[in-house]
């Protein structure tokens, strides 16, 4: 896989790309990644890229004369064409179903917008635009290394163990189970003895009735899309009474 980022701060991304899982997966040769400036895509001495809006406004708009030149070039700098995206509040909302799509593709170039936004000629480069919530960040950097961060860790080889994926939030449709270690107990805080009884079996069956339990209190509206039995349809009803909550329905 390849990676790149086009923006006017490509110096944020290589201190987190070059830490931890991503380190370790880009050392291993599963992504190469590349943070391209798009300061270099201007042909004014300032290296411009922004200019105030057509009718007025707060704040500066990026230019859509460097935007295309650059995504252009970069475009033609390998054999594959990059699967282009933007961010935008305006953008699908991010989740762990389109990371991994993305961890699939083999080259994907993430167009990190600053200042109050982009010419809204430049989306017709975009393969895709997303947006990580219902806020507003300062630039579209951390929500490119958001996106990289979940999609490179569901690349085979990149936990190391394949199965920590799986298990993780998301991958069933619900939040994953809760976990404990060392000490047994904690200040009078036991462990659940099933987690201690070697039954796979048990503990499988536990957990998933944790993840089911967690949901329905933290995140209600996933049960609708997680495929749960009518036993738990029960519990998650009662521990959505036990944390104040309504049906399922009533939760926005």
């Amino acid at each position: 896989m390849r990676l790149e980022t086009l923006s006017v701060f490509p110096e944020v991304f290589e201190p987190y790309v070059s830490t931890s899982i991503l380190g370790r997966a880009q050392d291993a040769g599963l992504f190469e990644f590349y943070a391209h400036d798009l300061r270099n895509w201007t042909h004014d001495r300032h290296r411009t890229v922004d200019d105030s809006p057509f009718g007025g406004g707060q704040g500066m708009l990026m230019k859509p004369e460097p935007v295309f030149e650059a995504v252009r070039d970069i475009a033609a700098q390998a054999q594959d064409r990059p699967h282009v995206v933007f961010f935008s509040p305006c953008g699908r909302r991010f989740d762990q179903r389109i990371a991994a799509r993305l961890s699939k593709e083999p080259r994907i170039l993430f167009v990190c917008g600053r200042y109050e936004g982009m010419d809204e000629r430049v989306y017709e480069l975009a393969d895709e635009v997303l947006s990580l919530g219902d806020y507003v960040l300062t630039g579209g950097e951390l929500a490119a290394l958001c996106v990289m961060d979940a999609a490179v860790r569901l690349i085979p080889g990149a936990l190391g163990d394949q199965m920590s994926a799986q298990d993780e939030s998301f991958s069933d449709g619900l939040l994953e189970y809760a976990q404990y270690t060392r000490p047994a107990s904690f200040e009078g805080r036991d462990v659940p003895e099933v987690l201690l009884s070697g039954n796979h079996a048990k503990i499988a069956q536990w957990r998933r009735l944790s993840a089911v339990e967690r949901t329905a209190r933290w995140r209600p509206d996933l049960l609708e899309g997680a495929g749960l039995t009518e036993d738990e349809w029960e519990l998650a009803r009662r521990a959505m009474a036990d944390a104040g909550l309504g049906e399922v329905g009533d939760v926005e």
